[in-house]
């Protein structure tokens, strides 16, 4: 086992208070050996999330200089596009200050849906939690088996999500596009074996 002192040190914050910590659980347990994943209870839209990250790895940095802890390896924000304002703004403040980002358009609820199977045409965030919420067999608030389920899944859904990235990329959409969802790159930095 790796002491906790080589631990790397991620701290997320995600857009709602159930479902993004009821995916992240697994993960958090899986390889808690490696990784310290810490999700800040602070919760909000977009633009929010970001500058309170922004904010939080600031004061980090600041306060390890001065010899008080250590600062999180990583900040990451988990957001849905769906009607928010502001995101452009709140992605920009992201990649100026080197936040990781874990977005979803329409919602979260896509990401879950390429666990099991191809979604290539737009829909609307109320048909993604609809068809999640048949796939998994529970609402928002995520159940063990269902759990379960997304953490096996995660290869397939990551492959099917770097795809709908080619797809956009190729037919000249905007990155990001519905649909699309880019939480496997957070799921990679968990994964990651860097010690």
């Amino acid at each position: 086992m790796t002491s906790s002192a080589a631990r790397r040190e991620i701290l997320v914050f995600t857009e709602g208070e159930k479902t993004e910590d009821g995916y992240l659980l697994p993960w958090r347990r899986a390889y808690r050996d490696a990784v310290l994943l810490e999700i800040d209870p602070f919760h909000g839209v977009p633009l929010s999330l970001v500058e309170r990250a922004v904010a939080t790895k600031k004061a980090e940095a600041r306060d390890e200089r001065r010899g008080r802890g250590r600062a999180h390896d990583e900040i990451w924000c988990v957001f849905d596009i769906n009607s928010h304002p502001n995101v452009p703004e709140a992605i920009q403040l992201a990649e100026a200050h080197g936040i990781g980002l874990a977005i979803s358009n329409p919602c979260i609820e896509l990401w879950f849906i390429l666990h099991f199977r191809d979604q290539t045409a737009y829909l609307s965030r109320h048909e993604a939690q609809s068809a999640a919420s048949a796939l998994l067999g529970c609402g928002k608030t995520l159940t063990r088996p269902a759990m379960e389920l997304l953490y096996n899944g995660y290869k397939d859904a990551r492959d099917r999500a770097r795809r709908l990235d080619a797809k956009h990329d190729g037919d000249g959409s905007p990155p990001g596009s519905n649909p699309s969802s880019s939480v496997w790159s957070l799921i990679e930095a968990i994964r990651a074996q860097r010690l």
